[in-house]
C-alpha cells in the first residue's frame, strides 16, 4: 500500500487539463530529447579545443550520447515493469537534468563524455515511455491521433530547431549548449510530478528475472562500447588494445546471450530478431544515418578549424538536411500509404549516395553552393522518403504482442549503427593536433561514408527484389497495412 501511495500521482482538477499538462510533459521531453542530437554537433570543435582533445576524442560527444540511447533501448520496458512508468519516466528526467549540468561545467573530456552517455540512457526512457502514456492516457481515435502528432513533431523538429540554437549558444560559450536543458528539463519534472501517471509495478516474483535481464543489458552496453573504442584504437594503429578491446566485447556479449537465455521471459526472442522485414529497416537506417553523422562530423571541423566559419555560419549551413524532414513529418505517414513503404526506401536509397558521390571528389576543399549544398539536400530527401517508410516496414506484419520490442531494436540499430558509422569515419581521418584539426586530408573518410550509403541502396534494392520473387499480388506491400505507422 506504501508503494501504491508514492507511485500515485496527485488528483487533477479536470481530465481536460490533467491530459493537456501531461501532453506537454511529454511533448516536451521529446523536443529535449531531439534537440540532444543536434546540439552538440556544431559545438564540438569550440569544446574540444577549450578542453585539449583531438577529433577523435570528440566524437565521443555523439557516439556516447547513441551509445546510451541505444543500448538501453531494448531493456527500456523490463525497468517501466519493474519500477513503473512514473517513477522511471520522472526518475529519468531529473537524471537528464543532471547530466546536462555535469556536462556544462566539465573541465576535462572524461566528465562531458560520461554526461552524454548518461543523457542518452535517460532518453532511451524517456522517448518509449512517453509513447507509452500516449497509449493509455488518450483515448483510441481523434485525440490519440492528435497527441501522437504533436509528439511526432516535437521529434521531428526538435533536431531541425536544435542546429541554429546550437549556434547561438556556441557562440557565447560551448558550455551553454550543454546548459540551456537543465532549466526546461527541471521545470518539466516540475510539471511531469502533477502530470504523469503511474504504471503497475512489477511483482516480487518477476523481479528477479527483470533484474537479469537488465544485467544483461548492461553486459551488451559495456560490449558495444568496447567495439567502439577499439575500433578507435585500430585508428591510432594501437593494435594490442584494439584487439584486447574487441576479444572484450565478444566474451560480453556472449555472457549477455547466455544470461539472457536464463531468464523465464527473454527479452530479446528469437522470432524477433529473426524477421527479414526488421533486419532490412535495420540495415537501411543504419546506411541511411551513420553516413549522415559522418558528414556532419567531417564538415563541422572543416568549416570551423580551416575556413574559420563561425558556429552559427555552420548551424545555419546544415539546415538544408535537416528542414525538409521537419516539414514533411505531419504527411509522412500520408506518404507511406499512398505509395508503399518498399517504394519509398528504393527511392529514397538512392538519392544519398549520389550526394555524397557528388561531395566525395572535393571532399578536401568543398565548395558549399557547389558540392555540400547539392548533397545535404539530397541527403535530406533521402531522409523524407526514408524516414517513416524503414520503420513501417521493420513493423510490417508483426503481431501486436512483438511490436514494443521489434521498434526497440530497429531503434537500437539506428543509434548504434550510427555511432559505429561515426567511430569508422573518425578512424579514417588524420591525428591533428588543435587547431589545425579538420586540416588533414578527409578523403578516405568521405570515400567510406559513400560506400556505406552505396551499400544501403543495395540493401534496399535486394529488398526489393527478394519481395518481387516471392510472388505476391500485384502492386501488394506488407507495410500498407501499417498506414499513418511513425517511428518511435
Amino acid at each position: 500500500m506504501r508503494r501504491a501511495a508514492t507511485d500515485a500521482p496527485p488528483s487533477r482538477t479536470s481530465a481536460g487539463r490533467g491530459t493537456r499538462g501531461l501532453l506537454l510533459v511529454l511533448s516536451g521531453t521529446m523536443l529535449l530529447d531531439a534537440l540532444e542530437v543536434s546540439t552538440t554537433v556544431v559545438a564540438l570543435p569550440a569544446a574540444g579545443a577549450d578542453l585539449g582533445s583531438s577529433p577523435a576524442a570528440a566524437q565521443w560527444l555523439m557516439s556516447g550520447f547513441a551509445l546510451g540511447f541505444g543500448g538501453l533501448l531494448p531493456s527500456g520496458g523490463r525497468l517501466v515493469g519493474l519500477f513503473g512508468r512514473r517513477r522511471v519516466y520522472l526518475a529519468a528526467l531529473a537524471g537528464f537534468a543532471a547530466a546536462s549540468l555535469l556536462c556544462g561545467l566539465a573541465s576535462h573530456a572524461g566528465p562531458l563524455v560520461a554526461g552524454r552517455v548518461v543523457k542518452g540512457l535517460c532518453v532511451a526512457l524517456t522517448a518509449p515511455t512517453g509513447l507509452a502514456v500516449i497509449g493509455a492516457e488518450f483515448p483510441e481515435g481523434p485525440a490519440r491521433a492528435r497527441a501522437l502528432s504533436l509528439y511526432s513533431l516535437a521529434g521531428a523538429g526538435g533536431f531541425c530547431a536544435g542546429l541554429p540554437l546550437s549556434g547561438l549558444l556556441t557562440e557565447a560559450s560551448w558550455r551553454w549548449t550543454f546548459l540551456f536543458p537543465v532549466p526546461v528539463a527541471a521545470a518539466l519534472l516540475a510539471l511531469g510530478w502533477f502530470r504523469v501517471p503511474s504504471g503497475p509495478p512489477g511483482g516480487p516474483a518477476a523481479a528477479g528475472a527483470r533484474i537479469r535481464g537488465v544485467t544483461g543489458a548492461v553486459l551488451f552496453l559495456t560490449a558495444a562500447g568496447l567495439v567502439l573504442w577499439g575500433i578507435q584504437c585500430a585508428g591510432r594503429a594501437a593494435w594490442p588494445a584494439a584487439a584486447g578491446s574487441l576479444a572484450g566485447a565478444a566474451l560480453l556479449t556472449a555472457a549477455a546471450a547466455a544470461l539472457e537465455r536464463s531468464v523465464p521471459r527473454p527479452l530479446l526472442r528469437r522470432r524477433v530478431l529473426a524477421n527479414a522485414s526488421l533486419v532490412r529497416s535495420a540495415v537501411g537506417a543504419a546506411a541511411l544515418n551513420g553516413p549522415y553523422w559522418g558528414l556532419l562530423f567531417l564538415l563541422t571541423f572543416q568549416w570551423q578549424s580551416r575556413a574559420g566559419w563561425s558556429p552559427l555560419e555552420t548551424a545555419l549551413a546544415f539546415l538544408p538536411a535537416a528542414l525538409p524532414l521537419a516539414l514533411a513529418a505531419p504527411r509522412s505517414g500520408r506518404l507511406v500509404s499512398r505509395f508503399g513503404a518498399r517504394r519509398l526506401i528504393v527511392a529514397g536509397a538512392l538519392a544519398p549516395p549520389l550526394g555524397y558521390a557528388l561531395y566525395l571528389p572535393h571532399a578536401s576543399d568543398p565548395s558549399y553552393a557547389a558540392h555540400v549544398l547539392p548533397t545535404l539536400l539530397l541527403v535530406g530527401a533521402g531522409f523524407v522518403l526514408q524516414f517513416t517508410a524503414l520503420h513501417t516496414q521493420a513493423l510490417a506484419g508483426v503481431p501486436d504482442r512483438d511490436r514494443p520490442m521489434t521498434t526497440a531494436v530497429y531503434q537500437a540499430a539506428v543509434q548504434l549503427g550510427g555511432a559505429l558509422a561515426l567511430t569508422l569515419t573518425v578512424a579514417l581521418l588524420p591525428a591533428e593536433p588543435w587547431p589545425r584539426a579538420g586540416a588533414g586530408d578527409p578523403g578516405p573518410a568521405a570515400l567510406f561514408i559513400t560506400a556505406l550509403s552505396a551499400a544501403g541502396l543495395a540493401a534496399a534494392l535486394a529488398g526489393h527484389r527478394r519481395k518481387e520473387r516471392h510472388g505476391r499480388r500485384p502492386g501488394a506491400d506488407p507495410a500498407r497495412s501499417d498506414r499513418g505507422k511513425r517511428p518511435a
